[in-house]
């Protein structure tokens, strides 16, 4: 067995979700473990080096994790070529550029979604991939959560017989920053800044659908902005002009019929943060992050509409919760292992840039569905 050095350039990782899930539950996580583990025994053991604006706060960063190289200078950083792999967790409107700078660069190229502010410019992203020759990646966290691996496995082994439709509830109460402080960034509820819940959750949606259910092939989708006054990090009041909730529905191949609702101004009253219920003819089952329930056709009830009478059945005892088969790793962490055997070994990858590139293809349509109060077919990508 040989010791394979990997380096990654990390961009991005002073914000929450680039630190917390990409640096410290992956990144970190993988050296700890002593490295990713190739088919053939070999290892590959990772060396970042995180690249940041802010010098203090990216030197702090860096000696609290232990990592010994640390760099605001991007291009120096991208110059390196003992260091094969650009990651970017940063703003979504300077993404695209940067990807392509690291690919002008030789780097291989993995990063949050979206990919791009427009379809164009993701479309353009693929493109440059093929011409440098690189291999790309693109975050798609939610397949490998435990409760859809789950809901996947059970439609691959026809649980659900004919899948009818799918209701999914994403969402959360976001505070507006005046009297609690928020807890998400103020540049996702303005518009000029790359925010809105649009660009943001239909990319998810895509993959999510696409992959564990079926193809979306029509989209009607309505944006809407419910709070308009928010305040930022310094306690500022801003003019929050970005759609903060969206409703939308999506016909799937199939004759499948998907509604998704993504709030930011929503009180949780269900499981989990997200939960998506698919009905079939065969069976039904709810999943969240983690979990996944199920009702099978001879385990449903028989309920009788009757409003003069309390309703005598407990609809939530009739369901049955799939136990866990099997260790779930870190999401986060388990897709970039994937990743780094796809780099180093070409092991078989589906998570590009040109899926990254449907996601934002699917945003794209949702804006342009709730402009015109219509629906609109969402065409193959012929790249």
């Amino acid at each position: 067995m040989a010791d394979i050095r990997l380096g990654i350039v990390m961009h991005g990782v002073t914000g929450r979700m680039g630190r917390n899930q990409h640096l410290t539950r992956s990144i970190l996580a993988i050296r700890e473990q002593g490295g990713v583990t190739l088919s053939n025994g070999d290892r590959v053991l990772v060396d970042p080096i995180l690249v940041g604006r802010n010098s203090e706060k990216i030197e702090n960063l860096a000696r609290e994790c232990n990592i010994d190289r640390w760099t605001t200078d991007i291009d120096a950083a991208l110059a390196n070529p003992d260091d094969a792999v650009f990651f970017d967790a940063a703003t979504t409107q300077l993404r695209a550029e940067l990807l392509k700078k690291a690919m002008d660069a030789g780097k291989h190229v993995y990063c949050e979604k979206p990919t791009a502010e427009t379809l164009e410019d993701a479309l353009d992203l693929v493109r440059h991939a093929r011409d440098k020759d690189v291999k790309s990646g693109v975050v798609h966290d939610k397949l490998f959560l435990p409760g859809l691996i789950k809901l996947k496995a059970l439609r691959d082994e026809g649980f659900f017989g004919e899948i009818l439709s799918v209701r999914g509830e994403f969402g959360y109460w976001v505070f507006e920053g005046d009297w609690r402080k928020a807890q998400r960034p103020s540049w996702n509820y303005r518009k000029d800044d790359g925010g809105g819940i649009i660009l943001d959750m239909l990319c998810h949606w895509r993959y999510v659908l696409d992959y564990t259910i079926a193809p979306i092939k029509a989209v009607s989708c309505l944006g809407v902005t419910h709070v308009d006054k928010r305040w930022d990090e310094q306690g500022e009041e801003y003019v929050a002009d970005a759609d903060d909730a969206a409703y939308a529905t999506f016909e799937l191949e199939g004759g499948i019929v998907a509604q998704l609702n993504s709030s930011w101004c929503t009180r949780v009253n269900r499981e989990d943060l997200v939960t998506f219920h698919v009905d079939g003819t065969l069976g039904s089952a709810v999943a969240g992050l983690h979990s996944c329930k199920i009702q099978a056709r001879a385990d449903t009830p028989t309920p009788v509409w009757n409003p003069d009478s309390p309703q005598s059945i407990n609809f939530r005892e009739q369901w049955t919760e799939i136990p866990d088969k099997q260790d779930y790793d870190n999401g986060f962490k388990v897709q970039w292992e994937e990743f780094i055997r796809h780099v180093v070994e070409d092991a078989p990858w589906q998570y590009d840039l040109i899926s990254g590139a449907k996601g934002v293809q699917l945003a794209e349509l949702g804006y342009q569905s709730s402009a015109k109060r219509q629906w609109l077919d969402v065409p193959d990508l012929n790249i």
